[in-house]
């Protein structure tokens, strides 16, 4: 980094509150928030240049990434998206395409069957295919044999998580 893009450090104290802690200039706080995002920038280093705690520095970065994150997860909440993403049992993988938006296909219904008890068969399984498109556009795709159920439930959790 030069020394023209630290210009604004040390950061600016606009006021001390009633218990004694210096209040920073909000542009100064982004500013210095940016350079340490930038790749081979040490957090430690610009605290020192700023005038501030480096574990000060750390939560205000915390802080900022918490934000941008809460205002990403309106954003994308804001467009209707659900948060599960309906699953379509199929007969032979290759013989239907599931749209993005199964709500909007009124030919295309998922059926809702009873669980079957699975009893063990002395032929292997056939390979089972799982395909989700996400919210955000991502595009997954799952093939597992008989002995991989955990796995997949695992995975499905993880992302139902986010």
């Amino acid at each position: 980094m030069t020394s023209d893009e630290l210009d604004f450090l040390p950061l600016k104290v606009t006021h001390i509150d009633e218990g004694g802690r210096r209040c920073f200039d909000p542009d100064g706080k982004r500013r210095l928030i940016e350079a340490c995002e930038k790749p081979g920038a040490s957090v430690a280093g610009l605290a020192l240049k700023a005038g501030v705690n480096a574990n000060q520095l750390r939560k205000w970065i915390m802080l900022e990434r918490r934000r941008l994150m809460h205002i990403d997860s309106r954003k994308s909440s804001r467009t209707g998206s659900a948060e599960f993403v309906p699953v379509v049992e199929v007969a032979e993988p290759d013989a239907v395409t599931a749209s993005a938006n199964l709500r909007s296909s009124p030919a295309v219904t998922p059926v809702l069957r009873p669980r079957e008890v699975v009893r063990s068969s002395p032929r292997p399984p056939s390979p089972s295919r799982l395909v989700a498109r996400l919210p955000n556009g991502v595009s997954l795709e799952f093939e597992c044999s008989g002995q991989d159920p955990a796995l997949i439930t695992t995975m499905i959790d993880a992302l139902r998580s986010r």
